[in-house]
């Protein structure tokens, strides 16, 4: 048994020795990303809550306020257009229980006249523009805006005409593929492998295991950008559906497996950018920015180029 333990020790001091330096330099294995794009001010759903969510005067306003990338939904109505919305269900944003894909776009029903910002339980949202925005609109209106386009339903068709918009309007390096889903991802870099493209779920998971195990520093990683919620919002400007998230341990411990300034660092020097969501006040923007996102999505594009003004002039 000792003589095993000879050996085993040193090899395991050896490993983690490397590992820990290799996350430090990760320049020595890996050659640092360059994405077209480097943003630390994103606008959630366009900036909802200031506008009414995912309306070209959302849209229109969170790049008025500076926002560096516009956040979105789509979805795929009957006659084939591609619509920018969170749901496919309208029940919550219109009042209507009818879905985008059971409509033809021209029978989409209005927004109501103000919507509760879903992070940020018991704030509304209101506006003069209620209809449900094309993304070819978004494309044609901001070109050289990037945009995160999250896909939640592993529809074929609809991948594969975001993918004709994106080419159609040159925007394949500063558009980029988002989802939660991962064989929805899988589809996404199939059908068009030239856009960046974000974690799913799955591939989060695994990043931490890399992370913990040690392995990361000598594993390879194709995506571009991390999108993960700020756990300290949970339960305070963000009710979850799931029970298991209102409880305070398991929000706890979420943060401390999660918020790793070292891993977060480590991404960063490899050209891996992360965002954290959704922060709605000054204390949550300098959380995330604290614990090395290096961007922020917040509902209030207007409140965070304020806060990023601000703290800019401080430095």
């Amino acid at each position: 048994m000792s003589g095993f333990l000879y050996f085993v020790l040193p090899a395991l001091g050896g490993y983690t020795l490397t590992s820990l330096y290799l996350l430090k330099n990760p320049h020595i294995l890996h050659r640092k990303k360059r994405t077209a794009f480097d943003c630390k001010h994103i606008s959630h759903r366009g900036g909802c809550g200031e506008r009414l969510e995912s309306t070209m005067e959302a849209f229109t306003h969170a790049v008025e306020q500076g926002t560096e990338m516009l956040e979105l939904d789509c979805h795929l109505t009957h006659d084939g257009h591609v619509v920018v919305s969170h749901d496919e269900n309208l029940l919550r944003q219109t009042g209507h229980d009818v879905t985008i894909s059971s409509l033809d776009l021209q029978d989409l029903p209005l927004y109501k006249e103000k919507l509760e910002v879903t992070f940020y339980a018991g704030h509304y949202s209101s506006g003069e523009d209620r209809k449900f925005s094309l993304l070819e609109d978004v494309f044609r209106k901001f070109p050289d805006k990037p945009v995160s386009v999250e896909i939640k339903e592993n529809n074929k068709q609809l991948i594969e005409k975001v993918s004709d918009l994106v080419r159609n309007y040159n925007r394949e390096e500063i558009t980029l593929w988002a989802s939660v889903n991962s064989s929805i991802m899988k589809e996404c870099q199939r059908t068009n492998s030239s856009m960046p493209y974000s974690f799913s779920m799955t591939r989060g998971l695994q990043l931490l295991l890399l992370f913990y195990s040690g392995l990361l520093p000598f594993v390879p990683l194709g995506e571009s950008l991390l999108q993960f919620y700020l756990p300290r919002i949970f339960n305070r400007t963000f009710i979850p559906e799931q029970r298991i998230l209102r409880n305070r341990l398991v929000v706890s411990l979420i943060e401390k497996v999660t918020m790793r300034r070292s891993l977060f660092k480590h991404l960063a020097a490899r050209g891996i950018q992360v965002h954290l969501f959704v922060c709605n006040e000054d204390e949550d923007i300098k959380a995330a920015l604290d614990v090395g996102a290096t961007g922020v999505m917040s509902d209030y594009p207007s409140v965070l180029s304020r806060y990023l003004s601000r703290h800019r002039s401080e430095d």
